[in-house]
């Protein structure tokens, strides 16, 4: 996947007027990108159109209309579109509970370094987290992650080809698997790969 450039975003005006059609058809496209794993965790797969929402959404907010700002922005978030041999993902622990959040988060220390995805009959892949920096402390973890999966050849194939896509976290005080997305975010997440 192409990373964004200045010429693929919106003026502040141009999104002005088309945001709500395209938010429409953002949150529409994100329907088959979320996978949850377990009562408290989930990964929000990003793509090219997902992350130009979010830098439209920033450069809105903060009214940024220079150059040089919007390009700080893409250099941050271009990252996170997948290149062809990846999925990419925003790793949320959520508990909506303050008190209970900060618990857990003590709790699941290092959870982020233990998430795979697994292309049915094929070795599972862990998943790398947060490339860009450390979210994590000796004391706790963050319940905010960036998560890469690269996959190699043969399971790129196997998912073209319709094989199963799965999921799960394994850490001694959480420990989830989804064996099986449903077909329509198989089929979206398999359109990220060359």
């Amino acid at each position: 996947m192409a990373a964004l450039s200045i010429d693929d975003l919106m003026s502040l005006e141009e999104y002005h007027r088309e945001r709500p059609e395209f938010r429409s058809r953002v949150l529409e496209h994100k329907r088959n990108r979320h996978v949850a794993i377990g009562p408290n965790a989930t990964l929000y797969f990003e793509d090219r159109l997902t992350i130009q929402y979010q830098v439209q959404e920033m450069l809105r907010i903060e009214r940024l209309f220079e150059r040089e700002a919007i390009e700080e922005e893409l250099s941050a978030y271009n990252p996170l579109i997948p290149d062809g041999s990846n999925f990419k993902a925003t790793f949320m622990v959520e508990f909506p509970d303050p008190e209970e959040r900060r618990r857990e988060l003590a709790r699941l220390t290092g959870v982020e370094d233990n998430v795979f995805a697994q292309v049915d009959g094929l070795v599972k892949v862990m998943a790398v987290a947060d490339e860009d920096l450390d979210r994590s402390t000796d004391d706790k973890t963050s319940a905010v992650h960036f998560l890469r999966f690269e996959l190699d050849d043969e399971m790129k194939a196997a998912l073209k080809d319709g094989a199963a896509l799965g999921f799960g976290i394994v850490h001694p005080n959480y420990s989830h698997t989804v064996p099986a997305v449903p077909g329509n975010i198989r089929d979206s997440l398999a359109n990220d790969l060359d």
